[in-house]
This record gives C-alpha cells, structure tokens and sequence, in this order.
C-alpha cells in the first residue's frame, strides 16, 4: 500500500512539474515575447531636455518619454524605463538588456551595421552654445577647432568633433567629452571650456534653464532624423513601431508633441 502511495505521490509531482515546464508557449519572436511578459524595457539617458529628462518629482519627462509611453500603449503593454548613459544604451539594446531605447538617437550607416533604427519621428539640427560673455567668434562649424569644445560621449555631435581631431583640425586636448549633456553645459558656464555642441533643441532648453548661455550656430552637420533603436534583424518589432509612429503622425499626436515641448 505504502508504495502505492509513493507511486502515486511521484505521478502527482511529474505531472506538476511537466504542466510547469509546458506553461505558454514558447514565443515565436521578441515582439511576442515582450507581448507574453505584458512589459516593454525601454534605455534611454534623461539628461536631455526637451526629449528626456527628470522633473522635480523624480518623474521621467519630455517628448521621448511621451512619444515611447504612447506606442507602449498601443502595443498593448507596460513601459519600463531603463536610465543609463548615452553610450551605454546601443550596447545594451545588442546584449538583450533593453528591449529597445529612444534618447534623440540619429541615424549613421557606423551605428546601424550593429543595430536597426525605426522610421524617424523627428528632425534634428545641430547647434553651437557658448557663454554670454564669450569673445571668440564661430561663423563656420570649424571655427569651433580653436576652442575647448566638449560634448556628449557618444553622439553623433561626438563623432564629427572626433572626425576633426583625426583630420587635424581640432586639437584632442580641445576636445572635452561628457556623459551627460547637462554637466557639459555647466562646465561651460563655469568657463572650463568654451563652446558645446549638441542638438539645437537641447540646447535651447538647457541654455534656458541654466542661463548666461547663448546659441551662436545652427545647423545640419551630425544630426538629422531622429529614430528608435531596436535590436539587429528584429523585423516584427520594427514593423509594429514603424506602424504606430505612422499612425501617430497621421493623427497628428506626433505634431501636438513638438508644439508642447518645442514651440518658443
């Protein structure tokens, strides 16, 4: 009898432990995965006004979070931040710790041989902020090459300031990188370096909130169309993004966005 039981007992568990196993199915690709969880991660660096920042209640704000917090929604799941610095978002979109990031990321053919963009959702230029009292002058985006310039690691602002001390034209002791764009401007306000390249929308916000700073350039040189960065070959996830920023342009959601966050 005892080991009757026993068996049985045995049976029971085999059965609980395969019913466990079998559970839902396996999902049949990333977008079906992050469906099955009912969670979307999402990187980004709140360190960039308008697009991303923190306010004063430790909330995430700004017309990336927005925009992500709206196609999260249309996907039908929650959205969870992931705050990390720009140059860690790309590798860790790669090493499946995100799921996806927007942070004001542009398009470049070095950026895409590692990972896929979506659709843009919004154009960008890039801008020169300098001190009010600054005595030098920057007609031309070269000008900056005799003048301590810092910006943020990472970006694309990065990238063609780097192109210049490989050409150069810019000493690499003149080039100042940060991890957020927000300690670049205070340093420069602070008169450790001279100018700061970034985006012009940025530049605008940060120049304002900190004050004594001023926008001297303008202009299309690194940036350009503004996308989210998803994992390499992840065709169902960028198909249904690329969808849903469609749609929210149509509907003209995405234009209500730079009205509240960009207009003067």
């Amino acid at each position: 009898m005892k080991r009757i039981l026993v068996l049985v007992s045995l049976l029971v568990m085999a059965s609980l432990v395969l019913t466990a196993c079998g559970g839902a199915p396996k999902a049949a690709n990333h977008l079906e995965a992050i469906k099955q969880a009912g969670v979307i991660k999402v990187g980004t660096s709140a360190d960039y006004p308008p697009f991303e920042s923190v306010d004063e209640n430790g909330n995430k704000v700004g017309f990336d979070i927005e925009l992500m917090t709206e196609i999260a929604s249309r996907l039908g799941v929650k959205l969870e931040w992931v705050d990390m610095p720009f140059d860690s978002l790309i590798a860790a979109v790669q090493e499946g710790k995100i799921d996806a990031s927007i942070s004001a990321f542009n398009y470049s053919e070095e950026r895409d041989q590692t990972i896929d963009f979506s659709d843009a959702y919004y154009t960008s230029e890039d801008a020169f902020t300098v001190a009010d009292g600054f005595a030098g002058t920057i007609v031309n985006p070269e000008d900056v090459a005799a003048y301590k310039v810092g910006v943020q690691t990472g970006t694309t602002q990065d990238t063609w300031l780097t192109d210049l001390v490989t050409a150069g034209t810019l000493s690499d002791g003149n080039l100042f990188r940060y991890d957020r764009a927000d300690q670049a401007m205070a340093d420069l306000k602070n008169g450790r370096i001279d100018v700061v390249m970034s985006d012009k929308v940025p530049a605008e916000a940060l120049a304002k909130q900190l004050g004594g700073l001023k926008i001297v350039y303008s202009g299309v040189l690194s940036s350009g169309p503004m996308n989210i960065v998803i994992p390499n070959g992840d065709v169902e996830l960028q198909k249904a993004i690329n969808e849903i920023i469609k749609q929210l342009q149509d509907e003209g959601f995405i234009d209500q966005l730079a009205v509240k966050y960009f207009a003067e």
